[in-house]
């Protein structure tokens, strides 16, 4: 292997835990203030969480809603430009042709829009005694899959409940993804049950790294997040995860690890297309 294409197999991904406020420009603020640490770590990528720049819940969504571009998607294009990273900027609230999505923005380390993904899945459970929670009370979901290409891998994206669905994962892998990124905020029913399990699960399953990154936890907010950003490895294994409380982790995305992986369990080459496929309806 080359130095330049052994340089270009290890980069750092930072996950950032943020704590989210009912102030919007305070969330922007604190935000900003964080990749730029995260980038002064070293970072070559950065994840924010779900719902960052909003509280987390339907009534909240119309109130704190934007265009594209707008004040959000304008503070994540100057970040990422000031700071030269590429910058998956957890979600917001996105009003568009008069429905709400729930929309996340990639930006280029130039601050260029690379790509909008839209939440495919809307969060729409019943858990008696526990939770009951309908995003689809406001919000439409999007319709396509979602990948951009870095120097170092392509990478996947969802958010928060599109997690439980493996075939969407199993697609971006068979698509050439290496990482898969989910913003996400899990509560305190399903975060402690299913958060890490889903991602590990998703990351052995498809030989990839599989990043979330959830809002920091607030037990006074009427939505508490579980938090616990995590980073897992194509061997399932936990390589970095925070508390509970406002955090940025690390860690170095090793993409020959990744191949040693998938060469000693050749699960690919070893699948019985002639018995069984998953297939997109449309491209992405």
């Amino acid at each position: 292997m080359s130095a330049l294409a052994r340089a270009m197999s290890k980069f750092r991904l930072a996950v950032v835990q943020l704590h989210v406020t009912n102030v919007k420009a305070d969330n922007l603020s604190r935000a900003r203030r964080l990749i730029q640490e995260a980038a002064g770590q070293g970072s070559q990528v950065v994840l924010l969480p779900e719902c960052f720049n909003s509280p987390y819940g339907t009534s909240f969504f119309p109130e704190y809603a934007e265009r594209i571009p707008g004040e959000s998607s304008r503070m994540l294009s100057e970040a990422a430009k000031e700071n030269k990273v590429y910058l998956v900027g957890g979600s917001i609230p996105e009003e568009d042709g008069g429905k709400l999505y729930n929309s996340c923005l990639v930006f280029s380390p130039d601050g260029e829009l690379m790509l909008k993904h839209r939440k495919i899945h809307l969060f729409d459970i019943d858990v008696p005694g526990k939770i009951r929670f309908q995003e689809s009370e406001t919000l439409s979901p999007g319709s396509s899959l979602s990948m951009f290409e870095t120097p170092f891998c392509k990478v996947g994206v969802g958010i928060c409940y599109d997690m439980r669905f493996a075939e969407l994962a199993q697609l971006y892998s068979q698509k050439g993804c290496q990482l898969l990124v989910y913003p996400g905020a899990f509560n305190m029913t399903t975060g402690p049950a299913h958060w890490e399990l889903l991602q590990r699960g998703r990351a052995v399953d498809n030989q990839v790294y599989v990043a979330t990154a959830s809002p920091a936890r607030d037990e006074a907010a009427s939505y508490v997040a579980w938090g616990h950003s995590t980073v897992v490895n194509p061997w399932g294994e936990v390589i970095s995860k925070a508390g509970s409380e406002e955090a940025v982790v690390y860690a170095d995305i090793d993409l020959q690890y990744l191949a040693d992986v998938r060469q000693q369990i050749p699960i690919t080459a070893q699948r019985r297309v002639d018995l069984y496929s998953v297939s997109a309806v449309c491209d992405a």
